[in-house]
């Protein structure tokens, strides 16, 4: 059932309105933040979205996104395991995402999945608080490669990763292609690799928002965090498609609708940057992820997502005898 979302709610029309109150509590978190840094990222252009270095090289695009979700994932259950934080696993995605992005993006013909997901996390880690170990990052994707499939349902155990090693050799061959690899998404990216997030946004909000003198108000927030969270792994590219005021707007929006939290009764996202039209968008988009993660469970049941250009090019074999 299509799930629609009412957003034409009634303007105040008086002097000392909820929506002006509204204004006025917002502006000091507003002059705060933009003082100490700008809250816009670089976003894909339309030409960006229409192609990609993976379809030029006649890779359709459902296997393209199914690759892309799976290494997005992978990046989230490798970062987990090393212990960095959510902020440097975000930014982590992001770069991984954007590498693909645009004929001058990489192609899943030349780069395989797990390889890019794991110098874009070791990237953003050595540029953050939390570097790793390229021996680390080895180990760590070494062990989630040894899963017969890759582990969509159940938590990798940290435990055993910790426990993981590989000889000599294969971490050698595998640091040269880690270092390789990052000097790529390097050179792709234009050295930005940097992307503000919506996390403190979203909690910033919601203090202007007077979100948390509700008694079910970490209901809510936890809620939005799983919404942007969710949202990097959108095949609808939300994170280079939308500024970071407006996903966090978009998640709180939706929140409140889930848990039955009632929302100052006027246009209050404008204030945040965010028009009726593009929050409705998100909402939908942040909606439909669920139904796309279930499809692509039910896609790839009792095989591998392939993450390898090996195992890409057998993944097109398989499909080109299944035509013949």
């Amino acid at each position: 059932m299509t799930r629609t979302f009412d957003v034409s709610f009634a303007a105040a029309t008086s002097v000392q309105s909820p929506y002006h109150m509204l204004n006025v509590r917002y502006s000091s978190y507003a002059r705060r933040i933009m003082q100490t840094s700008p809250l816009a990222n670089p976003l894909v252009t339309v030409a960006q979205l229409e192609t990609s270095g993976s379809q030029l090289d006649r890779l359709p695009p459902d296997l393209e996104d199914s690759v892309k979700y799976a290494g997005a994932r992978l990046t989230q259950a490798a970062g987990a395991l090393l212990r960095l934080p959510q902020e440097v696993i975000a930014q982590s995605i992001i770069v991984f995402m954007r590498f693909w992005v645009g004929a001058e993006g990489g192609s899943l013909a030349e780069f395989g999945a797990g390889q890019v997901s794991a110098s874009s996390l070791y990237l953003v880690a050595k540029l953050s608080a939390y570097p790793k170990s390229a021996r680390s990052l080895v180990n760590v994707y070494a062990y989630l490669d040894a899963f017969p499939l890759p582990p969509m349902d159940a938590e990798p155990e940290e435990s055993k990763a910790e426990m993981y090693y590989v000889s000599e050799g294969i971490f050698e061959r595998r640091r040269a292609s880690l270092y390789e690899t990052e000097q790529r998404i390097l050179k792709t990216l234009g050295f930005q690799v940097q992307a503000k997030l919506p996390y403190t946004l979203c909690i910033t909000y919601m203090q202007a928002l007077d979100v948390f003198t509700h008694p079910r108000a970490s209901e809510l927030a936890k809620r939005a965090i799983a919404h942007l969270n969710a949202a990097l792994l959108s095949p609808q590219l939300l994170y280079l498609t939308h500024q970071p005021p407006s996903l966090a707007t978009a998640a709180i929006y939706l929140a409140a609708k889930e848990a039955g939290i009632k929302l100052p009764e006027v246009e209050w996202w404008e204030v945040f940057d965010t028009d009726r039209e593009e929050l409705g968008f998100l909402c939908v988009g942040f909606l439909s992820i669920e139904g796309f993660a279930e499809q692509e469970k039910e896609r790839w049941f009792g095989r591998r997502v392939p993450l390898t250009v090996e195992e890409v090019n057998a993944e097109m074999k398989r499909r080109n005898e299944g035509a013949a």
